[in-house]
């Protein structure tokens, strides 16, 4: 039977020296720290590359203002909402004669043309006293040639002595105011004249009829008050124009001549060029504001009409780039100092850096006037950090 000695002394020679113990585990240990670095390594390039895999960015695009037919691009500056108006504000066709309404010859919406019959009074009455003043110039013609035939008479008699003086001065009194009521006849037979012409009313100019304002068989009369003498009212087509309201901060972006664009509510598709013609002298205390008027180039009278509500953009000409275009980029994409502006364009998927050279300044965009072409998507507002290659996907989709 084995004793403790002998079993002790068994143990010591399975035990491994100390030196030989400690290098392999030494070993081991050198193995997994280089291990360990190279699995550290391997995640942060695969975090990397899972980065640039995932990169949400918000992009927008880079504007093309494209310049119109011989004219040069321009971009807007100001808009707002207002009206079309007739530059001669509205025309107001009253009576010069009293009398009933016998009918409308045009109705509402009708186009006229200067001298056109608008509206018929009854003129009977009129017609009678052209034709009583026609009699009396006709007496009064008969009365003047008697008087002249009676003058040569006794002129004869009173050159044979058979006739005084003074009764030749009675005669040539007599004969020259029959002259006189002749004249006087021819004038108010010309008077009677024009009254029955102003029975009809007719077309001061061109223009839309735009209210008829009494019924027929109503009494009209001149004068009276606001206007009660008024049958028609029509507008001028033939000079329509824009009319809007400016805020005082905005008018330093307003000059006469500035071109312009209007586009009516109804029609949206429509665009009509126009041009500033007119600031009104005086500020709108209360509401802080201007009214502005803009001349409509090329007026279309079946899409404009008086009134309508229209939206009027002021616009400022460009000097075109390299391409003939001008191209805005949005001032959020512009990244670096005044001296190495940049903006990041996304293509593909990934982004690249492009230096841009810059222009005029038009708010919340920019004119690049070297640089971009225009189409471009670049990243806008507060971007990861970025690197030249780094892929991207839309902020919406990512």
């Amino acid at each position: 039977m084995a004793t403790n000695t002998d079993l002790r002394e068994s143990l010591e020679a399975l035990r491994l020296p100390p030196e030989a113990a400690a290098r392999p585990r030494t070993r081991r240990r050198g193995r997994g720290i280089a291990a360990g670095v190279a699995l550290l390594v391997v995640g942060l390039l695969g975090w990397r590359l899972a980065g640039r895999h995932t990169m949400p960015v918000e992009l927008a695009p880079v504007a093309t203002i494209r310049a119109g037919d011989g004219g040069a691009a321009a971009v807007p500056v100001l808009s707002g909402a207002g009206y079309v108006v007739s530059a001669d504000r509205y025309i107001a066709i009253g009576v010069r004669v009293a009398g009933r309404i016998d009918r409308y010859l045009v109705e509402e919406g009708d186009h006229v043309r200067e001298g056109d019959a608008l509206v018929q009074l009854d003129a009977r009455e009129y017609q009678a006293a052209v034709q009583r003043a026609a009699a009396d110039l006709a007496l009064a013609r008969a009365e003047a040639e008697l008087g002249r035939a009676q003058l040569r008479r006794l002129d004869a008699l009173t050159r044979a002595g058979h006739a005084s003086r003074d009764e030749l001065d009675v005669k040539r009194a007599a004969a020259d105011t029959a002259v006189a009521k002749v004249a006087q006849a021819e004038a108010e037979l010309a008077r009677a004249q024009v009254e029955l012409e102003y029975t009809t009313l007719r077309a001061p100019r061109s223009g839309v009829i735009l209210a008829k304002l009494k019924e027929v068989g109503e009494i009209a009369v001149p004068g009276g008050f606001s206007g009660s003498g008024d049958l028609i009212r029509m507008a001028n087509l033939d000079d329509l124009r824009g009319q809007v309201d400016v805020t005082e901060g905005e008018l330093s972006k307003l000059r006469m001549g500035q071109p312009a664009e209007v586009v009516p509510d109804a029609f949206p598709d429509a665009r009509f060029a126009a041009h500033v013609v007119k600031l009104y002298p005086q500020v709108d205390r209360q509401k802080g504001t201007l009214r502005v008027e803009v001349q409509i180039e090329r007026p279309d009278d079946e899409r404009l009409w008086p009134d309508m509500s229209a939206r009027i953009t002021f616009l400022e000409p460009l000097p075109p780039g390299p391409g003939g275009d001008a191209v805005l980029v949005p001032r959020g994409a512009l990244r670096g100092g005044a001296d190495d502006r940049f903006v990041w364009v996304a293509e593909a998927g990934r982004v690249r850096r492009q230096a841009v050279t810059l222009g005029r300044d038009f708010g919340d965009r920019v004119q690049a006037t070297s640089g971009l072409r225009g189409g471009e998507q670049v990243v806008v507002g507060d971007a990861p950090t970025l690197h030249d290659g780094d892929s991207v996907v839309p902020a919406a989709a990512g």
